[in-house]
């Protein structure tokens, strides 16, 4: 089992494929395999960057999107919805500081409370590779990532002769949870034409009490992929993708009834163009979310809440960008990747009740957002062993808010700012050392980067009120500046692997929200900066007893505090602990989770983001969780779970309820699914 694909999911994060050499642009994807797995255990080559297969399943039951996935990874939490749909969290850091794109794409949602974050568009199984690189330690894929860049990509399939290859999946679990997933391509050596799509859908749960939970789902995406391949260096790629679903919420006041999505994209790649010049790319792309949410399609409208009718709100975003990067060989030993990049992006509102729909009314535009940035990024090989990366980002980011009114209901009033912009120029970089040991089989680094965010779409619009001695958050929230040192190692012994990243950074101007009562409509939201200090790590070990037997554990912890008001920051998810067994025996294997979560009391109360607050301290608690499987062929396998097997009653600390954005200021956190059971088969050809 020395080099098993096979362990536990959840620690994605040690499950990281051996990629050469952080400094590559684009790392391929991992091959795409059927085994006895349920999740790769390979330990990264830096705890910087870190890919892995999201087809392959994992535990708990597979994700439905993609904050379900990236929570398994040590490092990553969720704020929790209830059964999907989740705002992922990296390091205690949320939303725009995560930069999460899909095939270079970024596709940011149109709802103001953030129900349908990026990943919630995001299907894992439909991309081949998912690759994460922590901190602001690189400049190539956009600006504003201090937490941290997601990136889930589908590979480019390489034909020497006429094939047709296909990887699907289908799934069934307690609670009516039933996934179908199909990935079919259809190529020669000059032509290939891809067609991805899933299904997922899930009933309510019930958690470790019997209690129902409204959490029920239900969407689909499809996609197709044309492309043409006149030889092994040259590649021109057109997408298109659509989507939709329906998700129930259990910690807000209103549910997701649409979740359109629309996607267009081009790409161009040219390699080995001449002894300098390596690689040129380029890439442009559409992405538009219409997303409706609503109190009567999937529940009744609650007569003791602020919104005692049917309610509405349809609003859209439009974005749309590009990229061009070119790779040049500068000398024998130094490698330059620079280019540029840009993305305008366009936000809709229209309102309806459940007599009078939305769509009788006409559109109006709030926000226009813009963004023109340059970058390079070169490594200098300047040992075998030793290695110096540099990068340095500059970008001019413009905002214009075209709100006549702001307020809501009986409550409207002018807009002070209205057709105001707001434009700002925002430099970044970094430089990182990197070592190959010699007297072990280690490597460690040391990288020191900063990078400055301008505000996102939910700091500047979504807020009632801004900082003090400003007439709202579009005029008075300042862009945040992180300066943050990543260090790191790893070590890879024949039946060891372990490894170790930390971080400490100072947040210049971090933007803050405060939630004060607000009487008959609820919390009233305040945004503002303050000045922060944050720093945690993340580590993971495995060890490998014998050909059969394998052990492996991973902890992450994060910290972090408001110095200008002193205290806690609000919305740091707790220490947390992965123990992971595994067995496996030709065509059989098994494995056990144990998750580990410890109890939460440094906390902000009233004190958090856009989606989320602090509301007092959480509970430890730990969850048992067991797997096996059988591969029949290559062809074929098949996996059974059983997810939080002593049926635990608990709840994760980053949680909705108490989010008085849409009216529903409850203090009781949403609890996790109870005892649950899962199959899933595998087929790949």
């Amino acid at each position: 089992m020395k080099h098993s694909c096979f362990t536990v999911s959840a620690t994605v994060c040690s499950a990281c494929m051996l990629v050469s050499g952080y400094a590559k642009a684009n790392p391929q994807p991992p091959v795409q395999q059927l085994g006895p797995v349920v999740v790769t255990v390979v330990a990264p080559s830096t705890p910087l960057l870190m890919s892995t297969n999201p087809k392959l399943p994992r535990q708990p039951l597979p994700a439905s999107d993609g904050t379900d996935y990236l929570k398994t990874i040590p490092g990553f939490a969720s704020i929790r919805n209830g059964g999907t749909n989740g705002d992922p969290v990296l390091r205690g850091m949320f939303g725009s500081r995560l930069n999460v794109l899909t095939n270079g794409s970024s596709m940011p949602g149109a709802c103001p409370g953030r129900m349908d974050a990026p990943s919630s568009y995001i299907s894992p199984e439909n991309f081949d590779a998912l690759t994460v690189i922590k901190g602001p330690q690189t400049v190539l894929w956009g600006p504003g990532a201090s937490a941290g860049t997601v990136k889930f990509d589908r590979d480019t399939p390489r034909f020497t002769q006429s094939e047709v290859r296909f990887d699907g999946s289908l799934t069934a679990g307690s609670f009516g949870r039933n996934d179908q997933a199909a990935d079919l391509t259809v190529g020669n050596e000059s032509f290939y034409v891809r067609a991805t799509a899933n299904h997922s859908h899930s009933d309510d749960y019930k958690d470790g009490d019997h209690n129902k939970i409204p959490s029920r789902w239900d969407k689909w995406n499809a996609d197709l992929t044309l492309g043409y391949t006149p030889d092994q260096d040259t590649l021109l790629e057109l997408t298109a993708g659509v989507g939709d679903g329906e998700a129930r919420y259990a910690g807000r006041g209103m549910d997701g009834s649409q979740f359109k999505r629309e996607s267009l994209g081009l790409r161009f790649e040219k390699n080995n163009i001449s002894s300098v010049m390596k690689k040129l790319e380029a890439q442009f792309y559409y992405n538009y979310a219409d997303h409706v949410m609503d109190n009567y399609t999937l529940r009744s409208p609650d007569p003791n809440s602020s919104m005692r009718m049917g309610m509405a709100s349809n609003v859209d975003r439009a974005t749309w960008g590009g990229r061009i990067a070119a790779t040049f060989n500068v000398a024998p030993d130094v490698e330059l990747v620079t280019g540029m990049d840009w993305q305008q992006s366009r936000h809709r509102a229209r309102r309806g009740t459940d007599k009078q729909s939305y769509k009788d009314n006409d559109w109006t535009k709030d926000a226009e957002f813009g963004n023109l940035g340059l970058f390079g990024e070169a490594t200098w090989h300047a040992t075998q062993r030793d290695r110096l990366i540099a990068g340095l980002r500059i970008d001019w980011t413009s905002v214009k808010d075209f709100r006549q009114t702001t307020g809501s209901m009986k409550m409207k009033m002018a807009n002070p700012t209205v057709n105001e912009r707001r434009t700002k120029t925002l430099p970044g970089g970094f430089l990182r050392y990197e070592k190959d040991l010699q007297s072990i089989p280690a490597g460690v680094y040391v990288g020191i980067g900063h990078v400055a965010r301008f505000p996102d779409y939910w700091e500047l619009f979504s807020p009632k009120k801004g900082p003090e001695g400003s007439v709202n958050a579009f005029q008075g929230v300042k862009p945040e500046k992180t300066t943050q040192l990543d260090i790191g190692a790893q070590y890879k012994g024949e039946h060891t692997q372990a490894w170790v990243s930390a971080y400490a950074g100072y947040v210049q101007d971090f933007i803050l929200f405060d939630y004060q009562k607000g009487g008959m409509m609820g919390s009233t939201t305040v945004a503002r900066n303050v000045n922060a200090s944050i720093m945690g790590a993340e580590g993971g070990l495995t060890y490998q007893f014998n050909p059969h037997w394998q052990i492996g554990s991973t902890v992450a912890y994060a910290w972090g505090r408001n110095r200008t008001d002193g205290g806690p920051l609000p919305q740091i998810p707790p220490l947390e602990a992965r123990l992971t067994l595994a067995y496996e025996n030709g065509p059989w294997s098994a494995g056990a989770l144990w998750r580990l979560v410890s109890s939460q009391h440094r906390t902000a109360v009233n004190k958090g983001n856009v989606v989320g607050k602090d509301f007092g301290s959480s509970a430890g608690f730990g969850v048992l969780s067991l797997n096996a499987s059988y591969t029949f062929s290559k062809l074929a396998k098949f996996t059974v779970g059983i997810d939080n097997v002593l049926n635990k009653q608990y709840s994760e600390h980053l949680n909705l309820a108490g989010n008085a954005g849409f009216g529903f200021p409850s203090n009781t956190r949403v609890s996790e699914p109870g005892r649950s059971a899962w199959a899933r088969l595998s087929l790949q050809f």
